[in-house]
């Protein structure tokens, strides 16, 4: 009830930042239980970063916009029996795509997307009691994609992030690690893309560098998320117990 139990539900993209930013040490001093759920082989990990000897499978390990639509679409049960009822263990779930996701190839299949995530927002609707947190997707590097692909990625991440998505969800947030990760200059050729202090070589997995900054900036904007909505509930629940 004090949403201090967090879920992460990401991949290789997500697990490096766990690491590399240290980001389950900087919960763990601010009082948060910190898990996270990766590939299925990874396992659940719990709040000292064990494995606990099980996962919250996730079918064929897919976290793409489709594969999320498909957890969130799922029955949910009172035991963690699939994905979605696994990660509804916990109070605060967040959840990202790996940088794949950013290689939009038509404004359809944008639209589609966004159309996966109302989805998934109905569903977040019907919780009040939980907290979730969108991970907007990584942008991918240079040689791997190019400038429509990357433009509709931040219009996906721009979206995600606008009051069209978020007014009136207040259970909702979205924390925006596209732009924190892409070249923001529109003169430079790899604008929308992985910035090249972000990037080595041909690898669209962002470096311990861009890590080390972020995770930070991450732990800090879930706990003003949760500490903001867990204000907000107490004065609800105040109001409908009088």
């Amino acid at each position: 009830g004090d949403f201090r139990n967090i879920v992460f539900l990401h991949q290789s993209v997500g697990a490096n930042l766990i690491e590399q930013g240290s980001v389950r040490e900087q919960f763990a001093a601010a009082g948060y239980s910190f898990w996270d759920q990766g590939y299925n082989v990874n396992q659940l990990r719990d709040a000292n970063g064990r494995q606990t000897g099980y996962a919250y499978h996730v079918r064929d390990n897919n976290t793409y916009p489709d594969g999320l639509v498909d957890i969130f679409s799922q029955p949910l049960f009172p035991l963690p029996i699939n994905t979605l009822s696994g990660l509804m263990q916990h109070e605060v779930i967040a959840f990202k795509s790996c940088y794949p996701a950013s290689n939009i190839s038509s404004d359809s299949e944008l639209e589609q997307r966004k159309a996966w995530y109302v989805t998934m927002r109905d569903f977040m609707d019907q919780h009040p009691d939980k907290v979730f947190i969108v991970l907007t997707q990584p942008p991918i590097n240079p040689v791997n994609t190019g400038p429509e692909e990357a433009r509709r990625a931040r219009q996906l991440a721009n979206w995600l992030k606008s009051d069209e998505f978020l007014k009136g969800h207040p259970n909702v947030a979205t924390y925006d690690l596209f732009d924190r990760l892409a070249e923001r200059d529109a003169q430079r050729p790899d604008f929308n893309m992985l910035r090249e202090d972000y990037r080595e070589g041909t690898d669209s997995h962002p470096t311990a560098v861009a890590n080390q900054a972020i995770g930070p900036e991450f732990v800090d904007f879930v706990r003003g998320v949760v500490e903001q909505y867990r204000e907000r509930h107490a004065q609800v629940v105040d109001a409908e117990n009088e």
